[in-house]
């Protein structure tokens, strides 16, 4: 083996020498002269990867260049070197037709940019095309407590880059050996070429190295290292590979067409590479091998297009999740269907308590309309015996202007009769009006209003049933309040169902009194109803706002839970005292315009 990689480094070394001849003897003369025509074949660019430099990649594939030069004269081939991303650059640049490179970066190139292998490298030697490339794992000779690959944790470890072809073999061996190199090692990336690796380990920047397969056997052919320098740890079987490896092997360095390179000049060069008939120890092109072991290492890494974060990367992701995928498919499904079902039930209960709340609503009024009829009722004698006055003082004065007609005379006392007639009539009229107006039914509608007139219209309307029954009114009500939002007629109930209470408390007492208060406190309007009456019982203060609850034998139990249910309803609060001896205070409030608007 040694004499095989002498004559090929010896090969190598004369081809360089031949370019470097032939550069200058165009310089001094004796190449083409300066005046004879300029080349105007076209131009076939070829990418190279230059893991070892341009010099050894150019030296390396001299041959292959020199057979296609040789092959189809009609074109001009130029090799471009560079590292991976220089060379994926160029062709999304479509800068370039061909490609030599590693089966990794063939298989970003296919996936990514639509590339095809038109041929695969096979070593003259024996390594077959399928068995090729692989990484090796150096230590310094002289580290004896590195002698296996798990003694690599905790270790500083050189590679050429993250995406080298040779790290990324090496890193599946490393993980199913149980170490992770990202976690349990330090890495050192050293960059391009390869032989940084090397300077690593020897300056002592490193304490194990990943390189190639065969570059420890090409650096020691060459000279540049000793064949005691260096030991390789993890070892596996090498195949027909004539070289030390520690992974799996996996196929040769493919030669490569880009998408945009046109078919015809693509079968050309496939046809001249399957002919090539290079010499011992170099490199031969045939058919393009599966390169579904290099896709497999790509997966099992999630590297390069199989990243999670990529369309193939997700895809494989999903499908290794699939049953997981389909719990969490079924929970949400579910989730979703409770969330519909939910959804439905509150929208089936929201309609069915807003149609409760409606009949509430109207059994509300209902009952409100039963309370003023039956609060009317109370007053209806005293209400009958006020409008029994003007409709007598009618009749008195009717009488008294038919006799001074009768008798032709004092026509100017007949027109102060009638006068007194019309009086009366409006008084009586007026009386009808507001008991109209209390029993009728109406939509509850709050509007900006004065209260202190709503007041005064309600005691107006109660005061012939206080005076039916000798209750004397004491109304302290200013002329002026501050306006409020609300329903004139409930108010006007509260106020009355407040006062017929108060009236029915001081019954059989001797000097009744009800002493009405109105007055504007800190943001609300307040009207107390006080009597000198008997008071509340001790047991029924409690019971006292319930529905239902009275204490009177023809009393419905209504008139102070509807009075409490309008004034909330208001915004405001209806309370009772019986803090002062001798008397009881029911009283209400209610907020003040400004106030609500503020809320």
């Amino acid at each position: 083996m040694r004499l095989i990689e002498t004559a090929r480094s010896a090969r190598r070394t004369v081809v360089v020498l031949a370019a470097m001849l032939a550069l200058l003897l165009a310089a001094i003369g004796f190449g083409p002269s300066a005046g004879a025509a300029e080349d105007t074949r076209p131009v076939v660019r070829v990418g190279v990867l230059a893991y070892r430099g341009a010099e050894v990649a150019a030296a390396n594939w001299a041959p292959t260049f020199a057979h296609l030069s040789k092959t189809l004269p009609q074109y001009r081939f130029e090799m471009v070197t560079g590292s991976t991303a220089f060379l994926t650059a160029a062709v999304a640049a479509n800068r370039l037709n061909f490609l030599i490179t590693n089966p990794g970066h063939f298989l970003e190139l296919r996936i990514d940019y639509a590339a095809t292998a038109l041929a695969t490298e096979q070593d003259m030697n024996g390594s077959y095309s399928d068995e090729s490339v692989g990484a090796t794992i150096l230590v310094p000779a002289d580290l004896a407590d590195v002698q296996i690959v798990t003694d690599l944790r905790k270790r500083r470890i050189a590679a050429v880059a993250r995406d080298a072809f040779g790290f990324r073999a090496a890193w599946l061996e490393l993980l199913e050996r149980g170490v992770d190199p990202f976690r349990q090692t330090d890495l050192l990336f050293v960059g391009y070429p390869v032989e940084g690796v090397i300077d690593a380990l020897r300056s002592g920047r490193a304490e194990a190295g990943i390189v190639r397969s065969c570059l420890l056997e090409q650096l020691i052919a060459d000279g540049t290292a000793r064949p005691d320098e260096f030991r390789v740890i993890g070892r596996k079987p090498s195949g027909t590979l004539p070289c030390q490896v520690s992974t799996r092997l996996y196929p040769g360095w493919p030669f490569v067409k880009v998408a945009q390179t046109a078919p015809a000049l693509a079968a050309e060069i496939a046809r001249a590479l399957l002919v090539m008939q290079p010499a011992g120890g170099e490199v031969v092109w045939t058919d393009p091998v599966d390169y579904r072991l290099v896709q497999d290492l790509y997966r099992g890494l999630k590297v390069g297009p199989y990243a999670l974060f990529t369309p193939l990367g997700l895809r494989d992701f999903l499908w290794e999740h699939r049953w997981w995928g389909m719990v969490a498919a079924t929970i949400a499904a579910w989730w979703i269907f409770h969330v519909f079902r939910v959804a439905h039930l509150l929208r089936r209960r929201t309609r069915e308590l807003q149609r409760a709340h409606e009949q509430a609503r109207v059994k509300g009024e209902r009952m409100e309309h039963t309370v003023r009829l039956s609060l009317m009722g109370e007053m209806a004698s005293s209400l009958a015996h006020e409008i029994n006055q003007p409709l007598a003082a009618i009749l008195s004065y009717a009488r008294g202007c038919e006799r001074r007609l009768d008798a032709g005379i004092d026509p100017e006392g007949v027109l102060e009769g009638v006068r007194r007639i019309a009086v009366q009539a409006e008084r009586a009229g007026s009386i009808v009006k507001r008991m109209r107006d209390f029993v009728r039914k109406h939509p509850s509608q709050q509007l900006p209003l004065d209260p202190s007139r709503v007041f005064a219209d309600a005691i107006d309307l109660f005061e012939p049933t206080a005076r039916g029954r000798d209750v004397r009114l004491e109304v302290d009500i200013p002329s002026t309040l501050p306006r409020v939002m609300a329903d004139r007629l409930q108010i006007e109930e509260v106020v009355l169902n407040l006062l017929q209470n108060a009236t029915e408390a001081v019954s059989g007492v001797a000097d009744a009194r009800i002493a009405v208060k109105a007055e504007a406190m800190d943001h609300v309007v307040r009207l107390s109803v006080t009597d000198n009456g008997s008071g509340v019982a001790p047991g029924a203060i409690d019971l006292l706002f319930e529905a239902f609850f009275t204490t009177k034998p023809e009393g419905l139990g209504l008139g102070l839970s509807l009075s409490r249910t309008i004034v909330e309803a208001h915004g405001g609060r209806l309370d009772v005292d019986i803090d002062t001896p001798g008397a009881t205070t029911f009283w209400f409030q209610l907020p003040l315009i400004e106030e609500i608007a503020r809320v």
